[in-house]
């Protein structure tokens, strides 16, 4: 019966034994209530003893905790329909607060991040959120923080994800943007012509002091014309050797009105015969006809069949 006694008596020992030793990882703290009180100080990483029967251990994560924010319907302060999603960054700071304070400190900070997602979505114009989303991470994070700080809670980050906008918006956005480049391009357009009017400018006064560069750059450009394999014949003929010729040709005599030296009109019925006079030579021509000058210009353009 004595060694009955002493049996039973160490089983008990060994199972009070191990149900007052309890492991804490690393990541954790644990939180001890004694007769249903807290006590202010907490069971670190390793072997914890417990009061048995009296102590209860609660073990609290020290990690990160990433948590994805569902997506949001709202309307911004210009009344875009918008649908806009993020994700919470936060760890413990004080176990005892998380496991005194607040009954699932998990679903309040989303609950909160959720209210405050969609306050920051109608307070926000819709370029803030398409561009100037750091400013916004910023605010969304001190709105979720303020009563997380009451919980024992600290946010880390609050990144928005995505902001999702309607098809009609996206192809408003889209002739925006398409407007907004035409614009730039006719502005480096006319700018282009404007330098380029100038240099031309340049060029023409240059010219003008020298005769022989517009030679020069006539000369170039039957050179361009003619680079690549064609049968076309280009032969320049300047403006002012005609206007040159039109003034030296005398008048036609078949006209119906010749005017008299004195101003009177002359009778169409008497024929005015001509005085002779001796052909007029223009100054250049070293004595030519102008008409021999004209059939020995000749400005023409044959084209071959392709071989």
């Amino acid at each position: 019966m004595i060694v009955a006694v002493v049996a039973v008596i160490a089983v008990m020992i060994l199972v009070l034994a191990g149900s007052s030793v309890r492991i804490v990882t690393q990541y954790e703290r644990g939180v001890v209530f004694r007769f249903g009180r807290v006590l202010p100080a907490t069971r670190g990483p390793g072997l914890a003893m417990l009061v048995p029967v009296a102590d209860r251990l609660h073990k609290v994560s020290m990690q990160i905790i990433t948590q994805p924010i569902p997506a949001q319907d709202g309307i911004t302060r210009d009344n875009v329909t918008v649908r806009v999603d993020a994700v919470l960054y936060y760890r413990v700071v004080d176990p005892v607060r998380v496991a005194v304070d607040v009954q699932d400190y998990r679903a309040a900070i989303l609950q909160v991040a959720q209210a405050s997602l969609r306050s920051i979505i109608g307070k926000s114009d819709l370029d803030d959120l398409l561009s100037n989303r750091e400013r916004l991470n910023q605010g969304l994070e001190l709105m979720i923080d303020s009563p997380a700080v009451g919980w024992g809670v600290q946010i880390d980050r609050v990144e928005i994800k995505d902001v999702a906008l309607p098809e009609t918006m996206k192809r408003s956005m889209s002739r925006q943007a398409e407007a907004e480049r035409e614009r730039r391009s006719r502005v480096i357009t006319a700018e282009g012509e404007l330098q380029a009017s100038e240099k031309l400018a340049e060029a023409a006064e240059v010219m003008a002091g020298h005769p022989a560069a517009l030679q020069l750059r006539l000369l170039q450009t039957v050179v361009e014309v003619a680079a690549e394999r064609n049968s076309t014949l280009v032969l320049p003929f300047p403006v002012e050797l005609l206007r040159f010729l039109e003034r030296s040709t005398p008048a036609s005599p078949a006209d119906p009105a010749v005017k008299e030296e004195g101003g009177a009109v002359a009778d169409p019925a008497s024929p005015v015969e001509p005085e002779p006079e001796s052909p007029a030579v223009p100054a250049g021509t070293n004595g030519h006809d102008p008409s021999e000058i004209i059939a020995s210009v000749a400005t023409a353009v044959r084209t071959e069949p392709p071989r």
